[in-house]
């Protein structure tokens, strides 16, 4: 991990601030495993300086944004603000995404970009870390929590190895409007992102409208889908919240993932609610930031 613009030579290594330090927010370039920068933000939170609140002090929240998100969007930044009132925050753009290297892969490798920052998190003297995924970053936040927990079975050896080592999991996982299962195009919405990522076309609307670059290539092997990560997450705390009137995602998506967690998950229906981050309100924010609080026992 280090500080600098993308591409540029790297001056100064990441270090946990201090607490004089730690009061501006701190934005970085980190390096996944497999070798992409990724743009991330840490703020400390208002909840660091309030010494009446102490329980949430070692708690910090790891934000992951839906397709076509980034760490500058205004939706983005409106959650971070929110999240902060609970804990500390950081946001990052996904490979592919606004500043940050790479290709999308829409899911796929963007788990070792959520490895990259919740270990950036942990670096920064924090003991709990909850990852709060939006939309594909809800897809990403299950299978991160799956698949990078010390004995994930599905996690080669050496991945295990040194995520436990280097604090790569989670303590606790927030998934909002996030699909069950891959490839679905039942709804309008969803036809449009698979035109966007399947076709040449698509990919150049992604690139020049959106600031989305996206791999060209197919999943091969197609990877470990958010409904069959579910169950590999206990006993880790996992909250599933998805909105009644979401036009992505129907309801039977949370119903699936609820039902894979097999009694182990909180399901939230939120009525009213359209997708992902534009639709969470400033209440559900809070609730959200709440539960993560009260997980700390």
């Amino acid at each position: 991990m280090s500080t600098g613009r993308a591409g540029h030579a790297a001056r100064s290594t990441v270090r946990p601030h201090s607490e004089t330090s730690r009061r501006t927010p701190l934005r970085t370039f980190l390096t996944t495993v497999d070798g992409v920068a990724i743009d991330s933000v840490y703020e400390p939170g208002a909840v660091v300086y309030d010494t009446s609140r102490p329980p949430a002090g070692d708690l910090v929240f790891v934000v992951a944004h839906g397709f076509t998100g980034d760490v500058d969007k205004p939706h983005v930044r409106r959650v971070a603000r929110a999240l902060a009132r609970y804990g500390a925050v950081v946001t990052f753009s996904f490979r592919g995404h606004g500043a940050s290297g790479g290709r999308s892969t829409v899911g796929d490798r963007e788990v070792l970009d959520m490895a990259a920052a919740v270990r950036w998190a942990r670096g920064q003297g924090h003991a709990r870390v909850v990852t709060v995924g939006f939309s594909m970053g809800g897809s990403v936040a299950l299978r991160h929590a799956a698949l990078h927990a010390p004995d994930a079975p599905d996690a080669p050896d050496a991945q295990r190895e040194e995520d436990a080592h280097a604090g790569a999991h989670t303590d606790a996982v927030v998934s909002v409007s996030a699909p069950a299962r891959w490839y679905y195009r039942g709804t309008a919405p969803m036809r449009r992102v698979h035109w966007l990522v399947t076709r040449p076309e698509g990919r150049f609307v992604s690139r020049y409208g959106f600031r989305t670059r996206i791999h060209h290539r197919d999943w091969n092997p197609v990877p470990l889908s958010p409904v069959e990560a579910v169950p590999g997450i206990a006993p880790t705390p996992l909250l599933i919240v998805h909105g009644d009137r979401d036009g992505y995602f129907p309801v039977d998506h949370p119903r699936m993932l609820a039902a894979a967690a097999a009694g182990h998950a909180e399901l939230w229906l939120e009525p009213g609610m359209g997708h992902a981050e534009h639709a969470a309100t400033d209440d559900l924010l809070a609730r959200i930031g709440r539960w993560a609080v009260g997980q700390g026992g």
